[in-house]
This record gives C-alpha cells, structure tokens and sequence, in this order.
C-alpha cells in the first residue's frame, strides 16, 4: 500500500510516496504532487527506507537503568514536576524541544508548559538555526513572517544565496534554483567558502566572517545612488526613522565594504549593479546568517534592502529565510519559543488574556522565558531542577556542550524523551521515554515556504513507543489538567491549534488557518498540502503592525576583532551533504557515510604548511571552550586563517569530531541565538603511532579506546576507522570469537587479522605503523559473501581490483576515479552527459555540484 507523508529532514518539506514492503522495509520514491519537490529527493531522504529498522531503538521506558511501566514513569515524571515547582515555583522547571517533533507534539508541550504550570521555559533547538531570522521578521514585519514560496525561485531573474551551501544543506531547493539559472537567472554566492554552491554561481564573494551588514549596508547605500529605492512604497507602507539615510551613508560606500568584507571592490561592484538592475531579485538566507552573535542585524539589513527597493510581494522579489528543520515553521506557529505565546503571539496583556480564555489556563505565563543558552546556564546555576528534553541532543549540539554537560549532570531531575536507547544526553537522564519515531508518527509539520504537510504512519508502534503528543498529555492528566489534555488523537490536537489561530484573530496576526480545522477526522486523514497566507504575502502592501506598516531598521556593522595570538584562526561549523543532525538516523545509512565518512577539518594548504599539517592526517582543533580530533582535508576553497568542521559526530560516533565543545555560549542580543560562525581557535598536527580500520558484523557497545575511533556505517556490519598509541591488546579484544587468521610485516609493523565463523567473515583488524592499508570496499563486501576468500588478508579480490575513489554519488556507489575515467575516456562535456554514461547524478542528483566541479577540474587540466 502507498502511504503520502513527508521527509524527516530539512525544511524543504519534500512530499514521499512509501510503500511498505515488510515488516520493517519500505520503497522511497518523491511525490510528484507535492508542491515543494514535485517529485524530486536528495540523497538523504532517497534512502530513508535504510534507516526504518529497530537498531538501537529505545522501546520501553526506563527509569535509571531499570525498565518500567509506563503508569510508573509516567508518574514519577509528573510527580518530580509538581514537587520542584511547588517548592520552587514554576520558574524552576524547562522544557528543551526540538524541530523533529511534530505540530501536534509541539502544541501540547507548550500548552502545558506556558498555560498550566506557568512558565515560559520552553524553548526549541530551532533557537540554534533561525530565531535571529524569527527576531528580525517581528522587527521589520510585525510578525515573524517568511514572504516568499519556492514558487518565486522560478520567477527570480537573480537569485542571491548568502550564508546557505544550498546545494548540500537544501539539495532540492538548490536544484530548482539551478534549473531557473539555465534559463537564464543569475546566481551569487556570499559565503566565506568556496562550497558546491559557490563553485556553480555566476560570482562567489567570499566575504570575511561576520560582515554581511557591511555587504548588504553598502549594496543599499548604492542602490539609493542608483535611483533604486523605492520612495513610492516606502512612503505607502514602510515607516522609515528619520535619521535613517543619514546613518547609512556613513561609511557604507563600496570601498569601505569592500576592505570591511575582504573582497575584491570590482567584484563587489558587480554584485551590487546586478542587484540593482534586477528587479526580479530572491534574497535567501540561512545559517551563515542566523548563527551569528549580529544574526538578528544581518537579518534585518537583509530585509531592509528588499523593502527599500521594493521588491517584496512580488512574483521572484522576496527576502527568504530558509529553514533548517522539517517542523521549525510549525514550532513557530505554535509559540515553541521561549520568546512567544502561541499563534504568533507575544506576552502583551491582551494575549496573555485571550490565550487563557481560549485554553480555559490557570496561569498562563507572564513573560518571556528563557532562551537555550541561558536556560542550560541557569541549570548550571542550579537554578532549574527539572528538564525534559524532547527529540534532541543537545549534550552534542549546543555551544559550549562540555559546559552543557556539566548542567545536564548536576541537575536533580532530567527526562529525555527520544527513539534512540543511547544519545549524549540520554546519558544523564534519570527517566528516558521512548518516542515515536519518523514512520510511526502521524500529525503535520509546516516547510520553509509556510506549506502544511501531513507525515503518517507506516509501521506500528514497535515496543512500548508512543507518539510525543500522548507522552506529554498523560504526564499533564496526572499533573492535575485532565480536562484541559483530553485529546485521542493528532486530529484532536490539530482542530483545536487551528481555532486558537483564528480565536479573537480580526486580520491582526497573519497567521491564521481558517477552514482547516473543519471536516472531522476524516478530512484531517485526507489532508493534501495546502500553504496558509498564500502564494506570497504582502503583495497588498500591508503589514501586522499597529499602522500597517514595515519597518526599516537601522543596523551598523559591529568591529571585526584581529586574530589572536593564541587563537590565530577562526572556526566555522555546519553540515554535510549526507549526514543529519547528530547521525541518530542517517548514521544507520551505509550510503549516506560514503560522502564523508571521517569528521573532516578542512583547512587551506598555506595555513596547512604554516602549521605543520598533513593531508590526511590528524590534528587537534582547540578553542577557549575545548578541544577536539579531526582527519585533516585541505581545500583551496577555505579562506586563509579559517577552518570549517562539521556538526554530527558524537561520543557514539567517534572519539573526535565533537564540534559542539568548540563554538562560544555567545549570543545575538536580540534572539539569543548562538554564533556558531566565528570562534577563535588553533590547530596542531596530531602523530598516532599506528593507524588502521576494524571491520565487524556486529555493533560494538562502546567506542574503542583509542586516540581516534569513528564509526562508519556498512553493509551487513560497520567499520571503525582507528588510529592511536602504544599497545593494540584492547582493540584487538574488540575481534568476536573464532577461527583467527593472522599475518604479520615487522618490518612495517603492520598487523592483519580476519575471524571467521561458521565459515563467514565476522571480524577483521587490519594495523600499521608505517605501511599502507588496503582499499576498504572490497573488504566490506567479504562481510556478506558466503565464504572466506583466500586473499582476504591481501585485502583484495585475486587478480587486478581498479580503485573506484571516494564516493561521489552514493545512489550507485559511484567513485571519483570512475567519474574521472569516463570523462576522459569517453570525451564528456556536461554533467548531463556524465549521467547518460554511468548513471551518476540522475537519480537525486545531490551530486549533481560535485560532477560539475569534477568536469571543470579536467576541462581545466585538459586544456
């Protein structure tokens, strides 16, 4: 049977189309009716069917290490809550959510945490991707709005992607863009890294780190020099302070940002005249923006740009904050920040008034509540005794995470709530309750471009899993709340969020879902993608504020500090291509590690001379903060005097790569996002004794002990790429038990060793000092052949194996030296003709950048 639901990942949203095919196993394939993807899927969500299995799946709640009853878990959790906010008030207690829980979910918890018990400490890690895009919508639109679709990329004659490696990040958005851009739309690029995207835009200002209000400053200053600005609409609909020219004038002319921003001045002209003379303009940003100590600034100048000119609520004129998560829209309609209500309202006393009313609520809460740093701060502080954290990690995401884990330890009373039996943080609760996960859950999530899309069930509820919504309704019944958390099921919860968004609701607040609420259980099943406020807002000129009117904010570019003697470089984080979060699903993938198997710091090739680094090797990546291992990749793209490292690996996942202890608890002042973007830092090259790879058919219960372990995952196994010092006896009891086959070289101190059990490969150690290892792909696939080859130890089949190189597009395990081959053996011009002849690209085309940076490398060599 076909199931219509929605993807676990980004917010792109993509509609699928999943056909279970057992107990446990189900086919992907894009919905082609579906408005975001119209079909389309990247490499993540294309093989989602890998990661529906039960591995490492919490299934019964457990209370310490003890399994439990749910009426007894349940209880306890709601006993611990009343008592710590009866003894010290309701302010004592937070919530900690996230952006994977569903619309439904997040209604109930913050019903119950900002209507009931009091507070407003409930907060999202949505705090850590967009609430600087959030802060600066309410200050420049009244409301926290996004005025664009993804229907307006198809309309933008020029498209300008700042702070977003759209290509990786948001696969299937990237891919409309680049079909308009052959069209004939232009595309730019601001991003202190030559990524995947950059590499395929028509000019790539690598600016330096933190200075987009200069950039975007300095392009409206010329836009008004230009005869640009818009002084119709402004004098319509936007209220401009009266000293607002005057200020931007102040050194905001193109040589000023030009030297502020790092960059050419020629290539800075050309950007700013082909933004002015292209109506037709999207502006969509992303993290580079938000996780920034300004986020909120660089927003707003973002958006002050495009109400200056005009171009807003038009076909392809639009700013567009681009989400990160599948349901961080939905956590924002339904108040899941600390910084709002609920329905898009704020704390002001008629709201506070009509969400009781409308709740029946005892005590809805007075005032904003803690935002995500300072509520962990405030656990440290011992001033919150309670959490609950849902479907998150933050010992592994959050600024500062060894601090964060210190908190988590000290803390009287910690729930998690996850799918996973093992997480960083799980590691300090005291109860875990074992959720729902994507394929079970049944309820609706909200996408970058405001599209409301339902996500069902696939499979039953294995275990004891039950859905976040139930979970959180049955601890507020024992609470005290029945009356007030009678609902059965998502529709329940849905009718009742949608008529609190239209309750006392005159047009006042946009946001608003009239008509969806009606239609009973039945339309709710039947419910088909709809987008609330229309194609695009704004086209009438008027905005949610007390006049009707936007606003131009005035922003000033902050000083840029020098680098530090001691801190000589500048950190950067984010993600990659294949990988989510913090690995909890697409770490169960064998495709998805083939992109990036290792945590990777990627460093230019002069910063790697000037200290001592080798490719390949390791080093050691240390901040104020902490201090974590890296496999060193240089990239010509990174800027001199910066880094970038990626954000998935945890303590489950490797004894490096722990990103999260590295960045500052350094927040923009307005949203109380963390600025992840630019941490000083220094690097250290790192010399193991030996290195070396483990190949299991089995998971191990911990990660080896060793200077560096990372979990790769495998097909019928996983393999543990290992490094370290002295004595190999620990890892070596890491083997399982059997027939042992071992060959040693002195001489290279190399030592190899392969277990079989009942005539199959179930185990093998390949170690050396100073020689190299074997091709790791041949070897994984002895993990489900039916017998021990006789060359195993060789680590390669008998005769002549080519060497495929790293994997480019995982769909059809593709390798770069194969691409390379058939372009030059069969005379390839365009990543169309790459895919006609070995497939690679046309499947979810995720790579597609990558085969496109690959033929102009050998056009270049060629020529």
């Amino acid at each position: 049977m076909e199931v219509r639901t929605t993807c676990a990942y980004c917010g792109v949203g993509c509609g699928i189309r999943a056909t279970v095919t057992g107990e446990r196993s189900v086919e992907i394939a894009g919905d082609p009716d579906h408005p975001a993807n119209r079909g389309r899927l990247c490499s993540k969500g294309t093989h989602l069917g890998e990661t529906v299995g039960l591995e490492g799946r919490l299934l019964h709640p457990m209370i310490g290490k003890k399994r439990a009853s749910w009426d007894k878990a349940l209880d306890l959790v709601a006993r611990k809550f009343k008592d710590t906010i009866a003894r010290h008030g309701p302010n004592s207690v937070a919530f900690y959510v996230s952006g994977q829980l569903l619309t439904e979910d997040y209604y109930v918890a913050n019903k119950l945490m900002k209507g009931f018990i009091g507070s407003a400490n409930i907060d999202t890690n949505s705090r850590l991707c967009m609430s600087s895009a959030v802060a600066a919508h309410m200050r420049g639109f009244g409301e926290d709005l996004v005025p664009a679709s993804y229907d307006d990329l198809d309309a933008a004659d020029l498209i300008v992607l700042v702070g977003s490696n759209t290509a990786w990040c948001h696969p299937i958005v990237y891919q409309r863009i680049r079909t308009r851009c052959d069209a004939g739309a232009k595309l730019v690029v601001i991003d202190p890294r030559r990524t995947e995207t950059a590499d395929e835009a028509d000019l790539h200002l690598a600016i330096r780190p933190g200075s987009d209000v200069a950039l975007m400053n300095g392009l409206l200053q010329h836009c008004r020099g230009a005869g640009v600005v818009d002084d119709a609409f402004l004098a319509a609909h936007v209220v401009v302070p009266q000293d607002f020219w005057d200020r931007l004038g102040e050194g905001n002319d193109l040589w000023s940002a030009a030297r502020i921003c790092d960059v050419d001045p020629a290539d800075l002209r050309h950007f700013y005249e082909l933004f002015a003379a292209t109506p037709r303009t999207v502006t969509l940003f992303s993290q580079g923006v938000n996780q920034s100590t300004a986020g909120t600034d660089q927003g707003n100048a973002i958006l002050n740009l495009h109400l200056a000119t005009g171009r807003i609520g038009k076909p392809g004129a639009a700013p567009f904050s681009i989400t990160g998560q599948p349901n961080a829209m939905g956590g924002r309609e339904v108040g899941g920040l600390a910084s709002t209500l609920a329905a898009h309202m704020d704390f002001a006393p008629e709201n506070r008034a009509r969400v009781a009313r409308f709740w029946a609520a005892p005590a809805v809460a007075e005032k904003a509540g803690l935002k995500a740093v300072d509520l962990f701060r405030s656990i440290g502080e011992g001033r919150i005794k309670a959490l609950w954290v849902m479907a998150t990690n933050p010992a592994v995401s959050m600024p500062d995470a060894g601090r964060v884990r210190e908190a988590l330890a000290s803390c009287p009373f910690v729930v998690v709530s996850d799918v996973m039996e093992k997480t960083d943080t799980g590691a300090f609760a005291h109860v875990r309750l074992p959720a729902a996960a994507w394929g079970e859950k049944d309820g609706t999530v909200t996408n970058s471009d405001r599209t409301v899309s339902r996500q069902r069930a696939l499979f039953p509820l294995p275990g004891e899993a039950m859905p976040d919504w139930w979970i959180v309704k049955e601890v507020a019944r024992r609470m005290g709340w029945k009356n007030a958390f009678t609902y059965d099921r998502p529709a329940d919860i849905w009718r009742e969020h949608c008529r609190l968004s239209t309750y006392e609701n005159d047009g006042a607040r946009v946001f608003a879902l009239p008509g969806a609420a009606q239609g009973g259980n039945a339309a709710y099943e039947a419910m088909e993608p709809f987008r609330w406020g229309g194609a695009r807002l704004f086209g009438d000129g008027r905005f949610p504020t007390e006049d009707g009117r936007a606003r131009l904010v005035p922003v000033v570019q902050k000083p840029l500090p020098e680098p530090l003697e001691q801190w000589p470089l500048t950190l950067n984080t984010g993600r990659y291509r294949d990988q989510w979060h913090t690995m909890t699903r697409t770490g169960l993938a064998p495709k998805l590690a083939r992109h990036r198997e290792e945590p990777l710091v990627e460093v230019h090739p002069d910063d790697a001379a000037r200290f001592g680094l080798t490719d390949g090797g390791l080093a050691r990546v240390a901040t104020p903060q902490g201090d974590s291992l890296y496999r060193v990749a240089f990239h010509a793209g990174q800027r001199g005097g910066e880094l970038f490292v990626p954000i998935h690996w945890t303590d489950r996942t490797s004894s490096g790569g722990r990103t999260g202890l590295l960045p500052r608890p350094l927040v923009d002042p307005v949203s109380g996002q963390p600025g992840f973007k630019r941490t000083p830092a220094s690097i250290a090259a790192v010399a193991p004794e030996w290195h070396g790879f483990l190949l299991l058919a089995h998971e191990l219960a911990e990660t080896p002990r060793c200077l560096w372990a990372t979990r790769v995952a495998v097909p019928a196994g996983v393999m543990w790429e290992l490094a370290g010092n002295g004595d190999l006896k620990a890892i070596e009891a890491l083997l399982p038990k059997g027939e042992r086959i071992e060959a040693q070289d002195a001489a290279r101190g190399t030592k190899r060793i392969a277990i079989a059990a009942n005539g199959r490969l179930v185990g093998a150690l390949f170690v050396t000092v100073s020689g190299e290892l074997p091709p790791r792909d041949w070897l994984i696939a002895q993990l489900s052949a039916p017998a021990v080859a006789p060359t195993l130890l060789a680590g390669r089949a008998p005769g002549v194996q080519a060497d495929r190189g790293p994997i480019v597009c995982v769909c059809f395990d593709i390798g770069l030296k194969t691409i390379v081959a058939a372009i030059r053996d069969r005379n390839l011009v365009d990543v169309a003709a790459i895919g006609g002849a070995i497939g690679a690209g046309t499947n979810c085309g995720s790579c597609r950048p990558a085969l496109s940076r690959i033929l102009t490398e050998e056009t270049s060599d060629a020529a």
